[in-house]
């Protein structure tokens, strides 16, 4: 998105570098969030659950990988994003354990011109967050408002 949106071509994309996500990562979020679930904060709960062990806030991970897109952009790219729009067909796919990596595979799959006073169009990215075995553990689409 160097030069806006008329620059965005279906299927233009990227990898963003990866992120470990850490106990203190699961133990901020969860007293920034609220959500104490046993799934992220009770050890001996989950060590005989069928995940085997405590499993990271979905929501973390989803707020993680907007950061990773958002670093990744360039400041010529940041420039041109009028907002972040909306987020559709997310899904946790499979879960992510404290420790494991995240990067951030992202694909313009659609664009399309609107009426917004301060942007020229909305791009459809489809993004997933993949761990360092590669397999997806949350896939979504972002869309974005871009000048």
């Amino acid at each position: 998105m160097e030069g806006g949106f008329e620059a965005v071509s279906v299927g233009d994309g990227f990898t963003t570098r990866g992120r470990t996500v850490t106990e203190a990562d699961v133990v901020n979020f969860a007293g920034v969030s609220g959500d104490f679930n046993h799934l992220h904060t009770d050890a001996e709960v989950m060590a005989d659950s069928p995940f085997g062990e405590r499993i990271v806030h979905g929501a973390l991970v989803f707020s993680v990988l907007t950061g990773l897109v958002w670093q990744s952009r360039s400041d010529a790219a940041r420039e041109h994003v009028v907002a972040f729009y909306g987020i559709d067909r997310m899904r946790f796919v499979q879960p992510l354990f404290i420790g494991e990596t995240i990067h951030g595979d992202v694909e313009v799959v659609d664009k399309e011109p609107t009426d917004h006073p301060k942007a020229t169009g909305v791009v459809r990215q489809e993004v997933a967050a993949v761990n360092q075995d590669d397999e997806t553990v949350l896939s979504c689409e972002f869309l974005l408002l871009v000048e």
